[in-house]
C-alpha cells in the first residue's frame, strides 16, 4: 500500500515537473524572436472595459455548463443542485492548473461530497461532455475552414516549416473537402474488409464510441435543451474569445469570421498538457494572429506581437477567472458538505 502511495506520489510530482516543462518551452517559443517591451507597450493601450466583458460571458459558460450536467444526471435519477454543479466545475478548472487534466476527477469527487453522486457515474457524464465538446470544437473548425480558410493554411504553413507564403484559397480548399469526402465513403465502403485490419480496427472503434456519445444525448429526456445549453457554452466562450479582440486597436476590426479562427486556435493551444495552458496557448495565438494579418496583407511580424499580445490579456482574464472562482468554490463547497 505504501509502495503504491509512494508511486502515485511520483506520478503527480513527474506531471507538474513535466507540465511545467513543456509551459517554459512554448513560452520560450513564444518568445523566442519577439522582445517583451514592445508586448508591454500593448498592454498600456489596451481598452479593458472589453475584457471585463468578456469575463461575464467567461463566468456564465461555467453555469449553462452546470445546468447542462444536470440534465445528464437526471436520467440516473439524480437531481442536483445547480449551484453545487457550479462550484465543482470551479473547483475542478482549479485542480487543472495544478496537474493537468486532474480537474474532472477532482470535480466528480467534489460533487460526491455535496451531493453524494457515485463518482463513476458523473464522470461518465463528464466523458460525455467531452464528446459534445469536441463536436462543437468541429464545428468551429468547420465555420473557419469556409471563411478563413487561407488564415488556417498560414498558420498550419508557420507551424511546420515558419514558411510565411500565404497558401491560394478556394482552389486547394475544395480538393481537400474532396478527399475528406471521398475517404469517407472509402472507408465506409471497405468497413468490412478494414475491419480486419488492427490499425483501422482500433480508428474505427474511437470513432464509433463518440458516435455513440453523441447519439446518447437524444436518449436524455430533454435533448432539445441539453443542446441548446451546449451551443451556450460554446457562444460564451466565442464571444469571451472575440470580445477581447476590442480591447486592442490592432484586433478591434476583426470580423466574426476572425473570432471564430481565433477560438480554433486557442483551442488547440490548451489542448496540450502544459500547465494550466501556459506557453502553448501563447504561442499558438502568436502565429494564429499572425497568419490572420498575413492573409489580410499585413506583416506576420506585426501579427505576431499582437498575437502574443492578446494571448497574454485573453490568457491572464482566464486564470484570473479559474482561481478567483476556484479558490470561492472551497469554501462553498464546505457549506454545502456539511447540510
Amino acid at each position: 500500500m505504501k509502495h503504491n502511495k509512494k508511486n502515485n506520489s511520483l506520478k503527480k510530482v513527474l506531471t507538474i515537473v513535466i507540465s511545467l516543462a513543456v509551459a517554459v518551452f512554448f513560452m520560450w517559443l513564444a518568445f523566442r524572436d519577439l522582445e517583451f517591451e514592445k508586448i508591454k507597450s500593448y498592454f498600456a493601450k489596451a481598452n479593458y472595459f472589453w475584457v471585463a466583458a468578456a469575463m461575464v460571458f467567461g463566468i456564465l459558460a461555467y453555469w449553462f455548463r452546470a445546468v447542462r450536467w444536470n440534465l445528464l444526471l437526471e436520467p440516473m435519477g439524480y437531481r442536483i443542485s445547480n449551484s453545487n454543479a457550479f462550484w465543482t466545475i470551479a473547483f475542478g478548472y482549479l485542480m487543472n492548473l495544478t496537474i493537468p487534466r486532474s480537474g474532472e476527477l477532482a470535480r466528480s469527487t467534489a460533487l460526491y461530497g455535496v451531493e453524494k453522486v457515485p463518482v463513476d457515474k458523473s464522470f461518465g457524464t463528464i466523458i460525455l461532455e467531452r464528446v459534445v465538446d469536441l463536436l462543437c470544437m468541429l464545428l468551429f473548425l468547420g465555420i473557419t475552414l469556409i471563411f478563413k480558410y487561407d488564415a488556417i493554411a498560414a498558420f498550419w504553413m508557420f507551424s511546420v516549416n515558419g514558411n510565411s507564403e500565404p497558401a491560394s484559397s478556394s482552389g486547394n480548399l475544395w480538393w481537400i473537402l474532396g478527399i475528406g469526402v471521398f475517404g469517407a465513403v472509402f472507408f465506409f465502403a471497405l468497413r468490412k474488409f478494414l475491419e480486419q485490419n488492427v490499425f483501422f480496427r482500433k480508428i474505427y472503434a474511437v470513432v464509433d464510441g463518440l458516435f455513440q456519445g453523441i447519439m446518447s444525448v437524444f436518449k436524455l429526456k430533454e435533448p432539445g435543451k441539453f443542446i441548446l445549453y451546449s451551443l451556450a457554452i460554446w457562444l460564451c466562450y466565442y464571444l469571451a474569445a472575440y470580445l477581447v479582440c476590442f480591447s486592442l486597436p490592432e484586433t478591434s476590426g476583426f470580423t466574426l469570421a476572425d473570432g471564430a479562427f481565433i477560438i480554433v486556435i486557442g483551442t488547440l493551444g490548451m489542448m496540450i498538457p502544459a500547465s494550466g495552458g501556459i506557453g502553448a496557448f501563447h504561442f499558438a495565438l502568436k502565429i494564429g494572429i499572425g497568419a490572420l494579418f498575413l492573409a489580410m496583407g499585413k506583416s506576420y511580424e506585426e501579427g505576431a506581437e499582437v498575437g502574443l499580445a492578446y494571448a497574454f490579456i485573453s490568457h491572464t482574464m482566464q486564470l484570473v477567472i479559474m482561481v478567483v472562482m476556484g479558490f470561492i468554490s472551497i469554501p462553498m463547497l464546505a457549506r454545502a458538505g456539511r447540510k
